[in-house]
């Protein structure tokens, strides 16, 4: 292989930040934060918003983990739309009689 190419394959902790799951795995991964393991080490840390421990098909609940409102903005953008479509059809129908 040629010296340089490829990154630095290391340990790093990599924690769940709606269920407070954290696991040490190897990887890739660029991060500015580290975290203290269990063994004493220090390791870098990547945030995860979901994983195996949150993830309603390996929990078999269902959490709804809605991260910065996205689903709250989604309804805001889009309540319009669906009004002026509901007019629409209701205009088309009655100029259909």
């Amino acid at each position: 292989m040629k010296p340089d190419l490829h990154p630095e394959y290391r340990l790093v902790v990599y924690q769940d930040t709606s269920s407070d799951f954290a696991f040490l795995t190897r990887s890739t991964i660029e991060t500015d934060e580290t975290i203290e393991w269990e063994d004493g080490n220090t390791y870098p840390l990547a945030k995860l918003e979901i994983s195996s421990a949150s993830h309603p098909f390996y929990t078999g609940k269902q959490i709804l983990v809605d991260s910065g409102g996205r689903v709250e903005r989604f309804r805001r953008r889009y309540a319009k739309v669906g009004v002026d479509t509901e007019r629409k059809a209701e205009g088309s129908a009655a100029a259909d009689k």
